[in-house]
C-alpha cells in the first residue's frame, strides 16, 4: 500500500505542476508540485522501513519510469523529461541512502534526508532543466529565486512529516524523548 501511495505521489506531483502555472510567493517561484514533491520523501522513507533498502531501489526505478512517462504525457519536451528522470534518481537515491545511515530516530531520520533530498531535488532540475543551460524557461535572474522558492516549500513538508511521525513515535513508546 505505501508502495502504491509514493506511486501515487510522484504521479500527481507531475500532474499537478503541468495543470497549474507556479506560484508567485514575492520573487520566489514555486511549481506547484513541489508540494507534492516534498511528501514523496516521507513516503520513499516509509517504504523502505516497509520493504528494505533493495526494493525501495526498484521503487525507485518504477517512480522513475512512471514519473517520465506521465510527464511526457503531459506535454513536457523530452528536455524536461530527462531533467526530470535524472533529478528524481538523483535525489532520490540521496535520500535512500542518507536515510539508511543515520542512527537515529525515524524522525530524523526522515527530516534530514528529506531536506538535502529536497535541496538536491531543486538545484539539479532548475538548473538542468529549466535554466538557461537546460530548457531555458528561467532566465539566470530567476534561477536563484526559483531554487529558494522550490527549497523552502520542501524543508518546510519535511519538518511537518518529521513532527507527524516524531508523534507517532511517541504514541508508540511515551517512554522515548
Amino acid at each position: 500500500m505505501l508502495i502504491l501511495l509514493y506511486l501515487v505521489a510522484i504521479t500527481l506531483a507531475n500532474v499537478v505542476t503541468a495543470s497549474f502555472a507556479p506560484l508567485s510567493l514575492g520573487a520566489l517561484i514555486v511549481p506547484a508540485g513541489s508540494f507534492l514533491i516534498g511528501v514523496t520523501f516521507i513516503l520513499r522513507d516509509l517504504v523502505q522501513n516497509a520493504v528494505g533498502r533493495a526494493k525501495t531501489y526498484t521503487t525507485i526505478v518504477v517512480a522513475m519510469v512512471l514519473s517520465a512517462v506521465t510527464s511526457y504525457l503531459l506535454g513536457d519536451t523530452l528536455w524536461i523529461v530527462f531533467a526530470s528522470a535524472v533529478t528524481f534518481l538523483i535525489s532520490e537515491s540521496t535520500d535512500t541512502e542518507i536515510y539508511t545511515r543515520l542512527n537515529l530516530p525515524m524522525s530524523l531520520k526522515v527530516m534530514y534526508s528529506g531536506i538535502v533530498g529536497g535541496i538536491i531535488d531543486s538545484v539539479v532540475f532548475i538548473i538542468i532543466g529549466l535554466s538557461p543551460l537546460g530548457a531555458g524557461f528561467l532566465p539566470w535572474d530567476a534561477v536563484g529565486y526559483a531554487i529558494l522558492g522550490q527549497i523552502i516549500v520542501k524543508t518546510v513538508l519535511q519538518l511537518i512529516g518529521a513532527l507527524i511521525v516524531g508523534m507517532i513515535e511517541r504514541s508508540r513508546d511515551p517512554y522515548k524523548i
